[in-house]
């Protein structure tokens, strides 16, 4: 369990730095929709490119920063039901909802959007807008996105099951230095 647990710590480090790297991306977007509209505005000037590429940079923050979201439990929950129950409780729920829900999903976005980004980059394909980008940077982000949700969730499975040995080995060990 030690090797899966150290192997938590590294997707955990590595969604936590792709997070924080991310977040510098809000600013290329705002800077780049402030020069977009200064333009528009002072010499009439406006780019389709300009657009799609907030777009994609909207989706990129999106995308990249779904593990970094999972590893810091911001997710959507209903906690009015969850706060209710036991932390052991509550680690069984995670673990089924990663289990049932969170990985096929994930795999199967994965997987289902991976052979739409290889057909784009294959093509060549150009946004149907005047000017507009090359679409595979975006269509990338779709598998990259999931991908990171997927190791995101299996270190969070990992952390989980550990946490529950951890509680089923507390009272063994309570007990043994009661006997002593």
């Amino acid at each position: 369990m030690n090797s899966l647990l150290c192997l938590s710590k590294k997707i955990d480090a590595m969604n936590e730095w792709i997070g924080r790297a991310a977040v510098w991306l809000v600013l290329v977007m705002t800077l780049l929709g402030t020069f977009n509209a200064l333009m528009r505005y002072t010499i009439s000037y406006s780019s389709n490119a300009f657009l799609e590429g907030q777009w994609y940079l909207f989706g990129a923050i999106f995308l990249l920063c779904s593990g970094y979201t999972l590893l810091h439990d911001a997710h959507v929950r209903v906690d009015v039901l969850l706060e209710r129950f036991t932390a052991r409780t509550k680690a069984w729920i995670d673990i089924f909802g990663i289990i049932f829900f969170l990985m096929p999903m994930a795999f199967a976005s994965m997987l289902l959007s991976w052979p739409i980004f290889v057909d784009v980059f294959r093509t060549g394909e150009m946004s149907n807008s005047p000017g507009g980008l090359i679409v595979w940077p975006a269509r990338l982000l779709i598998p990259v996105g999931f991908f990171l949700i997927i190791l995101q969730g299996f270190s969070e499975l990992i952390k989980r099951v550990d946490s529950l040995r951890a509680r089923d080995a507390a009272p063994e060990a309570s007990g043994k230095e009661a006997a002593k």
